[in-house]
């Protein structure tokens, strides 16, 4: 059941793959400011979806840093690794609406459509195997769903053409994140998903999953990614430094530079806590880039 919010209501939503890089960083401050500066709520959720790429401790190395930056949740956070029960709930009401299919497809067997699932093609070996559990996907049917982006305008997809029928539980019974985060977002009561751009595409996947269970479709923002000085998405495969706690002001300069704000408003000064009130007095929607800013970082980037 999803709370009905009377306000606007936020929220960062990090995967604990490892500790805070710059990129993150952007995505909770921008996520951070746009709930500040509506006079609403910041949440804090973690995705712990996926045992094996997580890292032993990160989750909590993520909530302290985000606490040394000034950040904390005005809600208990979430935990998506105690949330099965209610993806559960979502997926068999998906599967008695005839929205969601059992499928026995592997990768290889879609390598000739780039991935993509029309319909069923595993061998029949394969459809009769009853000891493997079948993977979950929505079905996903012709037609282009658009939103209005904050950040980007308009945005249209055909999801039928250029995903599929995409994955709602895996083979080996992990949550897939697009179910998780569209039944969490509205157990929350999240009004306004703001998050890196490059889950830009991912929306009109999750407007999907919104219409099949009834559930409200918040208002986007993507934000713009933190790119090193050639243009590159940085990563963790990049071997780049994570933000410091202890020393928080300087990375806090680079994400208001990141989001299109006038970082001066931060000299001289000595406290996050200042800085936080000094960022969001002078904070302007309207500047976040649509492009990211020509930056001579060399700091990793991954938004939550």
């Amino acid at each position: 059941m999803s709370v009905q919010p009377t306000r606007y209501r936020g929220r960062f939503a990090p995967s604990p793959t490892g500790p805070l890089h710059p990129g993150s960083l952007t995505a909770a401050l921008g996520s951070w400011l746009l709930a500040r500066h509506h006079g609403g709520d910041w949440l804090l959720r973690i995705e712990d979806l996926d045992p094996p790429r997580e890292v032993r401790g990160a989750a909590a190395q993520q909530i302290a840093t985000l606490a040394a930056f000034g950040m904390t949740s005005d809600a208990p956070i979430v935990w998506q690794s105690t949330r099965g029960g209610a993806y559960a709930d979502a997926l068999e009401r998906l599967l008695e609406d005839g929205f969601a299919f059992a499928c026995r497809c592997s990768r290889n067997d879609l390598s000739d459509y780039e991935g993509i699932h029309h319909a069923c093609i595993a061998p029949v070996a394969a459809r009769a195997d009853t000891t493997r559990q079948p993977a979950i996907r929505l079905r996903v049917g012709e037609g282009v769903v658009g939103f209005d982006d904050a950040i980007h305008g308009r945005f249209e997809q055909d999801v039928r053409g250029e995903v599929g029928d995409f994955v709602l539980r895996r083979a080996d019974g992990l949550w897939a994140y697009q179910l998780a985060v569209v039944v969490d977002d509205a157990a929350q009561g999240i009004t306004h998903v703001v998050r890196g751009a490059d889950l830009l595409d991912s929306t009109p996947r999750q407007i999907l999953l919104q219409r099949a269970l009834e559930l409200p479709t918040p208002a986007y923002a993507h934000l713009p990614l933190v790119r090193d000085a050639s243009g590159r998405k940085l990563s963790k495969s990049d071997a780049a430094r994570p933000v410091d706690p202890a020393d928080p002001l300087p990375a806090l300069r680079h994400a208001l530079i990141a989001l299109g704000q006038d970082a001066r408003v931060l000299n001289g000064i000595g406290s996050v806590e200042i800085a936080l009130q000094r960022a969001l007095a002078a904070f302007d929607p309207t500047c976040i880039p649509r492009e990211p800013m020509p930056s001579t970082e060399t700091t990793l980037v991954s938004p939550g």
